[in-house]
Parts: structure tokens; C-alpha cells; sequence
């Protein structure tokens, strides 16, 4: 058996709200009336009350429902591009558009990405005010592939300024919004009022299906609407997704500052083990990257033993580097389902 093998068959886990099976969609929809209209090609009450929702929640004039956060944040930056014809946009070199999109941003909309600051930190103020002449600036909070990284809110705030100053819009990759607001002691509006269009997902912390808004002024959402036609976004029915992302949303967006508190502890005891060790070393929020020592074959024995044994999932994954290994914890609601002498196990049968 491998370490994914190993891992699925765990009982708990410590990363997320559960196994992501039919179960998720079958919850969602348990209680909604069958005679209930869906959406029609974009339209209808229930994509429209769900996206209005959504602008309120986030202090924006408008939001458009998205099946996926590529089709979204895309659509955002040409949008921006397109308003200045300008096609230079900037972001992190770890940024979704530059390593998971299969260069998409500049294969379909032949867009300029102008890569600022450097793969292991953040980007900084320094770095953003020496920026040659772009259509849009693009952070992403947390900073994933650095383990959930976030810059202090008032160098944001300094941020937005300048960008302001310069006519730069600034789109807010907020994938991971929500869990973000514990940390920073803001509400989500307060926090997208420092962008000028905003991205939020529904599948990572909050635990739906799919889907995704993107929320900005009125005049930019009637464009990513266009948009959203013309890349095959406005499916017959958007339902299945938007019934599922207003269930999670509802039932998880309080427990954010549970999932962070329980991500400082869990971090707490890996890091004290000898040879284990986290980035953030005290998380910022609900997630962190895993660090073990040794050759990859060692740890994910190492780790698959654990998991065997105790019937708690640590990983699926690791990636390899020099003289150490790596993965991602992100908590949900399934740290909660584990008993405290099953947890303790786990830290004693990895030490």
C-alpha cells in the first residue's frame, strides 16, 4: 500500500472538513424543497439572491457565481487589462496563474504577467512601489505555497494606497478569504475594501462542491459576465454548486476561528518533535506546510506506519527536497471528530 492508498483509508484526518464523497452533495441538498426552481443560463432567483449575498457579505456593488476560480481570476485580470490596454499584470512568482494554469492567462489572453518578489517570501511594499507601468496587481491571501503567509494588514493597507495613486487595479485572490479574517480581526468587507474585485472560492475552507464569485463594481461583473458567456461558464444549471457553496458557507463561516486555534495547536506539537517542523512556525491561519526530515522513502514509511497504526490521516502526499520532505495541512471540521488520545497517538507514534 501507498502513502495516498494509506491515507484514504484512514478513518479521520487532520486536513479538511471529511472524505470528500457523494455525502457532501447529498447533505447539502436535504432539506431543499425538490420543487424549488434552479438557475437558467446565469439567470433566475436563486443564482441571483446567492450572488447578491454575496456582494453584501463582501461590500461589493456586485458578484457573479463562477463554476471555477481559474475561469474567474482570468476573466478579472483581462478585464483590467482590457481598461487601459495595457497588457502587463503583476503577481507572486508562487501565484495560481503562473504554476497551475498551464500559462492560460497568456495563451488565451495573451496577457504579460510581470512576476514580482521572490518564490520563498512575500512580496513587499518596497517591491510593489518599484513596479514597472501594469494594468492590475494580483495578492493572494493567504499566500498558499508558502504555507498560509500573510502580510501584516496595514502593509496592505499601504498597498492599496499606492495602488490608488498609481491607477493600478488590485484584485484580491481570496480563494482562502475567510480564513483569513481571524488573523487580521476584520470583517470580509473590510478587508475587500482595500481591492478593487475579489475572488472567493467555495470548495477549500468552506467544504462545497465547486464554484467560485468574483465580486467587484458594476461595470466590471456586466464585462465578467460576457466573459463568463463566452468561456462556457453559464451552464444550464449552476445548482448543484450554489445550493452546496450556500449550505457550507452558512454552516462553516463562524468556525473559522476554531479551524486557526486548532491549527496553532496541531503546529505546536509538530514542532516538537525533533526533525518536524512547520512553516508559518505558528500558523496564521487554518493551514501550514509539513516539514520532516529525511529521504522521501523514509518518511513516507515513517508516515504510513502512523497512519496504519492509528487510523488518522496525516497526508496523502509529500514532496521531496534536499534532506526533507513536505505537506500541506489545511483543518476543517474533521480535527474536531478526532478523540484527544487518538490525537496524542499519533504525535507519540511520530516522535
Amino acid at each position: 500500500m501507498d502513502l495516498r492508498a494509506s491515507y484514504q483509508q484512514t478513518a479521520h484526518q487532520l486536513s479538511g472538513h471529511g472524505k470528500r464523497n457523494v455525502g457532501v452533495l447529498q447533505q447539502a441538498f436535504a432539506e431543499v424543497d425538490p420543487n424549488e426552481a434552479s438557475d437558467h443560463y446565469g439567470t433566475g432567483e436563486m443564482i441571483e439572491r446567492f450572488e447578491q449575498k454575496m456582494a453584501q457579505t463582501l461590500g461589493t456593488a456586485d458578484a457573479i457565481f463562477f463554476p471555477s476560480g481559474t475561469m474567474a481570476q482570468q476573466i478579472a485580470l483581462r478585464i483590467w487589462a482590457d481598461e487601459t490596454d495595457n497588457p502587463r499584470v503583476a503577481y507572486h512568482p508562487l501565484c495560481h496563474l503562473e504554476i497551475h494554469e498551464q500559462d492560460g492567462l497568456k495563451k488565451l489572453h495573451h496577457l504579460e504577467p510581470i512576476l514580482i518578489g521572490e518564490s520563498d517570501r512575500l512580496m513587499t511594499f518596497e517591491e510593489v512601489q518599484a513596479l514597472p507601468d501594469v494594468a492590475c496587481l494580483l495578492i493572494e491571501l493567504p499566500q498558499r505555497e508558502l504555507g498560509g503567509y500573510l502580510p501584516p494588514f496595514t502593509e496592505l493597507e499601504a498597498i492599496s494606497r499606492h495602488c490608488r495613486e498609481r491607477g493600478i487595479r488590485l484584485h484580491l485572490d481570496g480563494a482562502r478569504l475567510f480564513e483569513t479574517l481571524p488573523y487580521y480581526e476584520k470583517t470580509a468587507e473590510e478587508v475587500c475594501a482595500l481591492f478593487d474585485s475579489v475572488y472567493v472560492s467555495f470548495y477549500k475552507g468552506i467544504g462545497g462542491i465547486a464554484g467560485a464569485i468574483l465580486a467587484g463594481p458594476k461595470p466590471f461583473c456586466d464585462e465578467a459576465r460576457i466573459w463568463k458567456r463566452r468561456y462556457g461558464g453559464d451552464l444550464i444549471g449552476l445548482y448543484p454548486y450554489i445550493i452546496p457553496a450556500n449550505y457550507y458557507y452558512e454552516l462553516r463561516k463562524d468556525r473559522m476561528e476554531t479551524y486557526y486555534e486548532q491549527a496553532k495547536q496541531l503546529a505546536h506539537r509538530f514542532n516538537a518533535i525533533d526533525g518536524v517542523w512547520t512553516t508559518p512556525d505558528v500558523p496564521v491561519t487554518n493551514m501550514f506546510h509539513l516539514h520532516v526530515e529525511g529521504e522521501y522513502e523514509a518518511v513516507a514509511a515513517r508516515m504510513q506506519a502512523v497512519q496504519d497504526e492509528t487510523g488518522i490521516g496525516i497526508s496523502g502526499y509529500l514532496v521531496p527536497h534536499d534532506g526533507y520532505c513536505s505537506t500541506e495541512i489545511s483543518v476543517g471540521d474533521a480535527v474536531g471528530a478526532i478523540e484527544a488520545a487518538q490525537l496524542d497517538l499519533v504525535f507519540d507514534r511520530l516522535s
